[in-house]
């Protein structure tokens, strides 16, 4: 390895490396930031101006693009016609290639409430010369090293030492990152500029015909679902509070996939309410739910809802945890506590149980927030991937239609709506029996919608007496609803859109019942 061009952003351990590179007797080439800080360290170097023989032009933004670089790394040292060619020109060839890229997420970021405004700057932090040397280097990695992250910076100098070049297993490795790193940049930009304020967007389209999804490792897992899957968890570079992505672990066992899944199902659900609420989860199904005055009060009646089955749950709050909702929380198994923020001594009090997950996710979106990108829900297929927009049309009572004589009162149809939210978060075929704004009986992905029926009054017992129903789905046939008015329903909410909606309509008209039509329905297949 006889020479090296060195040009990044970041340069975190650069001045080491060239340090090191230097003691090998590897030439070295640098442009601009990178260049002095070189030079402040006394290290030697060559500008790279002066090895194309052309200055740098427009302020910096064209200053690699030229055939002296590009001959230089991709010339394929095992055929003669490229060495020859490379003697004619008078070049020498560029052996190893260390770049890092511009900070665009970080401007996108800070530039983003300036909408059109802050977009000629967010264009100056596409970098274009940096990926075209990464992609120049990385295609050619049988004769030319790349690196594009400076944690590698140490082991590339000491496999230099000991072995006095790096093995084409570690060029390998080291092409198969610097094509990720393009390909999540480039697909960061194109997000970025799909959803950036004030432009087309995407036009109204379902989706884009080429999909690129831009994400970045946050964790490795134990493992998968089961213990023979390796995985891992990948966050959206601009995920924020309170989203699960973002949040801080204050305490507790390593985070597992299944932790992770039923986290994210318990804060989805927590977050619909505006009134303190605990959410508690179970393989992704609630199992209990309230809304109370406190969080304590909330958390004492979700753990009521159901006693046997929130036992290694995971429970969300949506508001921050309290001395007196810790203390309730203690007393229960609990695999993962979510909530916006523990106060220190909510912290004392759990940090009694070592092993549960403590998970801060800090304050809630404002409502001027931009989003950087689509929020997009995405479903794995084998050999493909379904895309569709998250479920987040809402439906108020004022909207709904009451399809009833009997007609509902202002505290039904707050109930209702209650009933209403937490179906939206149960897997199809969903029913939700509740009354005190409590679930007290959840029939989940079941087949048949009286079955799901049967199953959460069920588990309501006499409590269904006077408590009120919700369905995710329509009913197919008045069955349903006559199990339901046997079991002393008062009042069921449902979307309607069958064919034989009047059947239903009259079950509830014959037994007594309020019924509401939302004109929305809330499948959740997965």
């Amino acid at each position: 390895m006889k020479r090296a061009l060195l040009s990044v952003w970041d340069k975190k351990g650069i001045v080491e490396f060239a340090r090191g590179l230097r003691e090998l007797g590897v030439e070295i080439l640098s442009t601009g930031g990178t260049a002095a800080i070189l030079g402040k360290a006394g290290i030697p170097f060559t500008p790279v101006e002066r090895w194309t023989g052309f200055p740098e032009m427009m302020g910096g933004r064209v200053k690699t693009l030229h055939p002296h670089v590009y001959g230089a790394i991709l010339a394929r040292r095992d055929r003669p016609g490229d060495l020859e060619e490379l003697g004619r020109m008078g070049i020498g060839g560029i052996d190893l290639v260390a770049v890092n890229l511009y900070p665009f997420r970080e401007t996108a970021r800070r530039l983003a409430e300036e909408g059109a405004r802050g977009l000629a700057e967010l264009l100056e932090q596409i970098d274009i010369g940096g990926p075209a040397m990464v992609r120049a280097a990385a295609k050619n990695f049988p004769h030319v090293a790349v690196v594009t992250d400076p944690d590698r910076y140490g082991r590339v100098l000491e496999e230099l030492r000991e072995k006095g070049d790096l093995s084409p297993e570690t060029r390998w490795i080291l092409a198969v990152e610097a094509f990720r790193l393009t390909a999540f940049y480039d697909a960061l930009v194109a997000e970025v500029l799909a959803a950036w304020p004030g432009g087309p967007g995407e036009r109204g389209e379902a989706g884009p015909r080429l999909l690129t999804l831009a994400f970045e490792r946050r964790a490795e897992l134990r493992y998968g679902e089961n213990p023979h899957q390796r995985a891992a968890f990948y966050a959206d570079p601009f995920s924020g509070p309170p989203e699960l992505a973002s949040a801080e672990q204050l305490q507790g066992k390593e985070l597992s996939f299944n932790n992770l899944l039923d986290a994210q199902a318990a804060w989805a659900l927590a977050r619909e309410f505006g009134d303190p609420a605990a959410v508690v989860v179970k393989h992704q199904i609630p199992c209990g739910v309230a809304v109370a005055g406190s969080p304590a009060e909330a958390f004492r009646k979700a753990r009521d809802a159901d006693p046997v089955s929130i036992f290694g749950g995971i429970v969300a709050f949506n508001r921050p945890v309290d001395e007196e909702a810790a203390r309730e929380a203690s007393g229960v198994f609990l695999e993962v506590a979510v909530a916006p923020d523990f106060t220190p001594a909510a912290r004392e009090v759990l940090g009694k149980k070592r092993n549960l997950r403590l998970l801060r996710l800090g304050e809630v979106y404002s409502p001027g927030e931009i989003p950087l990108r689509r929020r997009l829900d995405l479903r794995r297929l084998e050999g493909g991937l379904l895309m569709q927009d998250p479920d987040e049309k809402e439906a108020p009572p004022g909207e709904w239609q009451v399809v009833t004589s009997r007609r509902p009162d202002p505290g039904d149809l707050r109930e209702l709506e209650f009933a209403w939210k937490v179906a939206k978060h149960v897997r199809s075929n969903a029913i939700v029996v509740t009354r005190d704004f409590c679930t007290l009986g959840i029939g989940a992905g079941q087949t048949s919608r009286v079955d799901a029926v049967r199953l959460a009054l069920a588990r309501a017992g006499e409590r269904a007496r006077g408590a009120y129903l919700a369905s995710d789905g329509f009913f197919p046939f008045p069955d349903a609803v006559e199990e339901a008015a046997a079991a002393g329903i008062r009042a069921i909410v449902q979307p309607g859109g069958s064919v034989r909606d009047a059947d239903s309509i009259e079950a509830a008209e014959r037994t007594g019942m309020i019924m509401v039509l939302t004109g929305i329905r809330h499948f959740r297949h997965s």
